[in-house]
């Protein structure tokens, strides 16, 4: 293999799909990126046997070839490269890489020793709104669970039913639903959320993005580049039977206002694992969040606030700062509403658009 490439361009292609290449006990050539040309094009891929990511660049080939080269040290030495033109030429074993007075050789393996890539399928695809698919993965992914032994609860459940396509994942103690699209087919699949941040890591254009999948794995075609995950295997949870038709109370804020005095509540709450009380006043209009310590002392803060209250119970509930503050940074609006019931039931959040909700548990006290 020869050929003259961009730093720029092998340097983003590099750090496209780097980050997977892992070594496994046993599979030490993980470790590596493949490099490999096609026609007059240059890929560059990297597969840790669950997810591969596959990016295509431009380059002046002179001879066809490939080579499985470590990836931390490659990635590393091409980006402290200058902005020029780069050589790479192998010889049996070797990469040879060299740039102006910059030389290395870097001990390799052969290609026929990497894992086999996988293909995208063909059978199902759609595209999707780049910018939507952004902020579904963002506003899902943060309550998935790492918890190893409930797999599918470590992922995201993407799937269309009755012409809408969603984003939905729980962690048991909160649960985010994103609405992305219409489309005229069903489908389901369980996607890991690691995967998806490697997703919304690459996803830097307006453009559309096609998603293609059957009943193993899911592609998503960003580009040049494509991600190819496996999908989690198993049925995920009936969610929508937790999310509250009607409500006794109704709460909207202003967002920002919101987010500032749960902040400031969170300070004080470290000492009691981050738990805060939001009290509604109907009468006098106000939402206060307050947070009570022992030793850092005590807080509360109040804002204006739209109450509607049915039923004879106080409008107080207590909820996991962190959670609430998650909950917010993910809604798109400028007005918030809180629904529940009481102080034993969870509370919707959403905004003025119907794209997105999260659902919390409440803190028991």
């Amino acid at each position: 293999m020869k050929l003259t490439v961009k730093q720029d361009n092998l340097t983003k292609a590099l750090s496209a799909v780097g980050r997977i290449a892992t070594a496994r006990v046993g599979l030490p050539i993980l470790a590596n990126v493949l490099i490999r040309t096609d026609g007059n094009k240059l890929i560059v891929a990297a597969t840790n046997l669950e997810v591969a990511i596959i990016t295509t660049i431009n380059a002046q080939i002179v001879e066809q070839g490939a080579i499985a080269v470590p990836a931390r040290l490659l990635t590393e030495f091409v980006a402290n490269l200058p902005h020029t033109n780069i050589e790479l030429e192998t010889e049996d074993t070797k990469l040879k890489v060299s740039a102006g007075g910059y030389k290395s050789t870097i001990n390799s393996t052969l290609a026929d020793d990497y894992p086999a890539l996988p293909e995208a399928t063909e059978e199902n695809s759609f595209k999707i709104d780049a910018g939507k698919l952004k902020s579904a993965i963002s506003g899902t992914v943060l309550v998935t669970s790492n918890d190893v032994t409930r797999p599918i609860l470590t992922g995201v459940y993407f799937y269309a039913k009755e012409g809408q396509v969603y984003m939905a994942a729980t962690d048991g103690y909160r649960l985010a639903e994103a609405k992305l699209m219409t489309i005229n087919t069903d489908f389901a699949a369980i996607i890991p959320g690691s995967t998806l941040n490697d997703v919304a890591r690459l996803i830097n254009t307006t453009k559309d993005i096609e998603v293609k999948y059957n009943d193993e794995q899911v592609t998503f075609v960003i580009g040049e580049t494509s991600i190819t995950t496996r999908l989690i295997d198993g049925k995920f949870i009936d969610y929508k039977q937790l999310i509250p038709d009607k409500t006794n109370f109704l709460i909207k804020v202003d967002r920002a206002d919101f987010i500032r005095i749960t902040k400031i509540a969170e300070l004080f709450a470290r000492e009691t694992a981050g738990s805060i009380v939001l009290e509604g006043n109907p009468t006098d209009k106000t939402l206060s969040v307050r947070s009570i310590t022992s030793q850092l002392g005590d807080n509360i803060s109040s804002i204006e606030a739209e109450i509607i209250a049915t039923g004879d119970d106080d409008c107080v509930i207590s909820l996991n700062s962190k959670f609430l503050v998650d909950a917010l940074g993910c809604i798109g609006s400028d007005v918030v509403t809180l629904q529940f019931n009481g102080k034993l039931s969870p509370v919707l959040i959403t905004g003025d658009n119907n794209d997105y909700l999260h659902l919390i548990m409440p803190v028991k006290s």
